[in-house]
């Protein structure tokens, strides 16, 4: 019998992360889908284990239920994040530390153990959300924490994908601009529409479009797709 994929996805519970569930499902994978508050679905097919990906006990417990339950790790999508924006002299102890908490510490703590199962594999793929921002400041639109933890993302992902290349795992980068999810109230979007040269905020599903496209690509590694309506290309 053939075995079923594997994917395991922080951030799991809304927006961009629900919408990367659903895809992998589709797909065919069984999912781990990990958030703080996340509540198990009628969908057996998807496992959802509860918790703060910064704890590294709670990133052990979703690798050891993935291997537990289906004995193999396929596709990690990281996509947990926090973002903070505010002029960097206003930033606090704490929102460094719930940020890179998160984005750095969180992407540490549960891609090691994700790796190692992938190198006895032979195989694997994992995927960052990064952020367009790393690539192209804005003017008044500060967001200094968000390019200090995601432009490590930005860097270990082309750094990972040379180290485990010939281990059969390859390691990429998804890059959104602004993009319409619960974090953004409707009554903002006509302002962060601006801030796009199309003229629009991203979808949901152009995200996981993306991710689908690398998860496919199996000549593709090392690579940061930008999925920000050209923010990237520079000034407009």
């Amino acid at each position: 019998m053939t075995q079923r994929k594997v994917a395991i996805v922080t951030g799991a519970s809304q927006g961009i992360g629900a919408g990367v569930v659903d895809a992998y499902r589709k797909k065919g994978y069984v999912v781990i889908a990990n958030s703080r508050s996340i509540k198990q679905s009628d969908d057996d097919g998807v496992v959802a284990v509860a918790g703060d990906i910064r704890d590294r006990e709670v990133a052990d417990r979703v690798v050891q239920i993935a291997l537990e339950r289906f004995g193999r790790i396929d596709t990690l999508i990281n996509n947990a994040g926090i973002f903070i924006g505010k002029p960097f002299t206003d930033y606090t102890p704490d929102d460094y530390r719930n940020v890179m908490g998160v984005n750095v510490e969180g992407f540490f703590n549960i891609t090691q153990p994700v790796l190692r199962q992938m190198v006895r594999q032979g195989s694997g793929h994992i995927v960052q959300i990064t952020a367009t921002v790393v690539h192209q400041g804005i003017a008044g639109a500060p967001a200094g924490l968000a390019m200090l933890s995601k432009g490590g993302l930005y860097a270990v992902t082309g750094g990972l994908a040379i180290e485990y290349a010939k281990q059969g795992i390859r390691v990429n980068a998804v890059a959104p601009g602004v993009i319409k999810t619960p974090m953004h109230p409707a009554e903002k979007h006509a302002l962060l529409d601006t801030m796009h040269p199309i003229g629009r905020m991203g979808e949901v599903s152009e995200i996981v479009d993306a991710i689908m496209y690398l998860e496919d690509a199996a000549f593709v590694t090392g690579q940061t797709i930008n999925v920000d309506g050209g923010r990237h290309a520079g000034r407009w």
